[in-house]
């Protein structure tokens, strides 16, 4: 699923993608995105033909910019979103995303914030772990901390894949 929306990601910014500037952008700006992050920015990098460890770290800053104000904001947004009709439907769909994984994260706290987003599966990532981390009020700091790892963490993994390092190793 990454894959096709990162291909579509890439064909919506054809234009741009000429230069290698354009390219670098469309790669952070994916990695920025839920569901997609790091992960559908290094596939996209890849298919741009991007050099790998340059690709990394603009993704990877793409990845961890959103972190921060989930874990601290997210919590007063919603309580606003969520006095509005319409704003309150988006608020229940993600609690109740969050909460459907939340037991992958209770039981371990820290270390399951890191496994969960480290672990390079649909449905997991820094966004979907610091909005449960933050709905469980567990401690902002330590949850940046285990969520940034975690990005790095699948960003390796990803580097993997993405590259085909795994295939030329096996």
């Amino acid at each position: 699923m990454a894959e096709k929306l990162a291909k579509w990601f890439v064909g919506i910014f054809g234009g741009i993608t000429g230069t290698l500037f354009g390219k670098y952008l469309v790669i952070f700006i994916i990695s920025m995105i839920p569901i997609l992050e790091l992960r559908g920015g290094l596939i996209a990098a890849s298919l741009l033909d991007l050099p790998m460890w340059m690709s990394y770290l603009i993704c990877f800053i793409g990845n961890i910019i959103p972190i921060p104000f989930i874990l601290w904001l997210i919590n007063p947004v919603f309580r606003w979103m969520s006095k509005r009709k319409r704003l309150g439907k988006i608020v229940k769909w993600c609690e109740d995303k969050a909460n459907s994984k939340k037991d992958k994260i209770e039981r371990l706290k820290y270390i399951g914030l890191y496994l969960f987003v480290a672990i390079p599966l649909p449905g997991t990532g820094a966004w979907t772990g610091c909005l449960i981390a933050a709905l469980l009020n567990l401690d902002k700091k330590k949850s940046l901390i285990a969520a940034i790892l975690g990005v790095i963490t699948a960003g390796l993994i990803m580097l993997l894949v993405s590259y085909g390092i795994l295939g030329k190793v096996f």
